[in-house]
């Protein structure tokens, strides 16, 4: 009789272990959604040039969270540098403007940029 009340004691202890180790992995889970809804994504355009000769133009756009400015004013700055950098040259941005800075819009950077030789 002991040994029976024993082990299910046992296999109650196992159950409810296995059910806090569920709940535990749906909270995680659930956590990685939702900081993957946060961080948004970003998507930039061709680099292409603007209306004064040695000058360009890319634009960035970000969503989610209240940080998607940064992301788009950071992509178009990467995207400006490489473009240089890929002709030997570095980056000078000569303009940019930046839109939509409320949270959960839709936020935008765009960049003029010149190219110059590195010296």
């Amino acid at each position: 009789m002991r040994d029976t009340q024993s082990r299910e004691a046992a296999s109650r202890s196992r159950r409810l272990r296995c059910k806090g180790v569920r709940n535990a992995v749906a909270a995680f889970v659930a956590l990685v959604a939702c900081a993957a809804s946060l961080v948004g994504c970003t998507s930039t355009t061709q680099v292409v040039s603007a209306d004064k000769p040695g000058t360009y133009t890319v634009e960035a756009s970000a969503t989610g969270g209240r940080m998607a400015w940064a992301r788009a004013h950071e992509e178009a700055l990467t995207q400006a540098h490489d473009y240089c950098e890929r002709r030997g040259m570095q980056s000078s941005v000569t303009k940019e403007t930046v839109s939509g800075v409320q949270m959960l819009s839709a936020h935008a950077s765009s960049v003029n940029f010149e190219c110059h030789p590195k010296f």
